[in-house]
């Protein structure tokens, strides 16, 4: 095995096991009022009253879900096991069906709206859970989920998924993701939050209708939201497909290219692969224009504003570590390798905190730490830095 390769894999293990899950397991349960805690800032203060989101919720019951089914220790599933309970318990909406987006600190529903990208993200906790133990309820919840997006956010006319909806799936003014979000129908990032969980549910259920569903999102991926000349993805759409914007975001056009390269695979088409493949590669070599000389990778291009965003934030060092180790992997990158490496250099140089734990948000262009944003919160989860260790755990074995 390549050195490189073994010393990533080796180190990742470490940061999985000695930093980022136990920061969740001994900083975030909350164990007076069940599940986990809503927030702790970039300082490192908890706050105990803060709300809970679906995703943070979601993400942590996919994060230990693979950690135990990747490394069988008892405590991980133990916390899976917390996770899951709560969203079924807390989080489903027993009379409509679907997710609430956020719960007060106690548990009762503050925000009841469905927005699908925290619903995709159940669907993607509970079909890991399922895999990971072959628990029959995450499954049979996963499956309902799976049903009310296509019930309910599915264009049958268009093509694609809606935004989000009302508590009883109803047209929603807003359907921002967050403020930094467009206000339109359709996005990339939703979409990409479908493929990943359907992807998922299809490795434990082999359903003829998914398939059929997941292939379509491949196809949207490269008929609607691929630009095939820039090679990168667009963000924002109206209903009928239209896009109005002109921003390159870095890390999803490099998360995208692994991510949709998982859902050909998991599917296992040869024909798809022959087509899906090219546009792997094409997709990551876009993501590289963001890419700094250490491996890092800046944040956003906003084309129209003529405005680059050059904060380099977690998530998007840790997709471009694993988008990288993909192209690595399959097509024998050895270049792409490199980056990876370096990357890794850089978070753990700048973005690890050895004294909390987990990680910081992002630093800033001049190398400065951001503690001004969350540690562990709404958006802040364990779920993009823990799944970078995995897959590298998992690809190198």
């Amino acid at each position: 095995m390549n050195e490189l390769v073994k010393r990533l894999r080796a180190e990742m293990q470490e940061e999985l096991e000695t930093n980022i899950l136990p920061f969740w397991m001994g900083r975030m349960v909350d164990k007076v009022r069940g599940g986990f805690y809503g927030r702790i800032d970039g300082e490192g203060n908890l706050y105990a009253e803060a709300p809970k989101g679906a995703i943070l919720n979601a993400r942590i019951l996919w994060t230990f879900s693979s950690a135990y089914r990747i490394l069988k220790k008892e405590e991980y599933l133990e916390t899976a096991t917390r996770a899951k309970r709560y969203l079924i318990d807390c989080f489903y909406d027993t009379e409509f069906g679907g997710i609430y987006w956020e719960l007060d600190c106690d548990g009762n529903p503050s925000d009841k709206k469905k927005q699908i990208y925290a619903i995709g993200f159940a669907i993607y906790g509970l079909s890991e859970y399922a895999r990971a133990t072959g628990d029959k309820e995450a499954l049979d919840y996963a499956i309902r989920l799976f049903e009310v997006i296509e019930k309910y956010s599915f264009d049958p006319v268009r093509n694609g998924y809606l935004e989000a909806l009302t508590r009883d799936w109803k047209p929603i003014e807003d359907m921002r993701l967050s403020d930094k979000d467009e206000n339109e129908k359709k996005t990339m990032n939703t979409h990409l939050h479908i493929l990943e969980p359907y992807t998922n549910l299809y490795r434990v259920w082999k359903n003829e209708r998914l398939e059929k569903q997941l292939r379509n999102l491949i196809r949207i991926f490269l008929d609607k939201i691929l630009d095939r000349e820039t090679g990168h993805l667009n963000l924002f759409f109206e209903e009928d497909w239209l896009n109005k914007y002109h921003i390159y975001s870095y890390g999803h056009d490099i998360e995208a290219s692994w991510l949709l390269h998982e859902a050909a695979l998991v599917i296992g088409d040869t024909e798809l692969l022959k087509e899906v493949e090219p546009l792997v590669i094409r997709i990551a070599w876009a993501a590289d224009e963001g890419l700094n000389p250490d491996g890092s990778m800046i944040y956003e291009n906003f084309l129209d504003k003529h405005h680059v965003d050059r904060e380099l934030h977690w998530w998007v060092q840790a997709e471009n570590v694993v988008g990288h180790a993909n192209l690595y992997q399959y097509f024998q990158d050895e270049k792409a390798l490199k980056v990876a490496g370096r990357t890794w250099n850089f978070i753990r140089e700048h973005l690890i905190d050895r004294q909390e734990g987990e990680w910081y948000w992002s630093c800033y262009e001049d190398g400065t730490v951001n503690t001004r944003d969350d540690k562990a919160g709404f958006w802040k989860c364990p779920y993009h830095n823990g799944r970078m260790c995995m897959e590298i755990i998992e690809r190198f074995t």
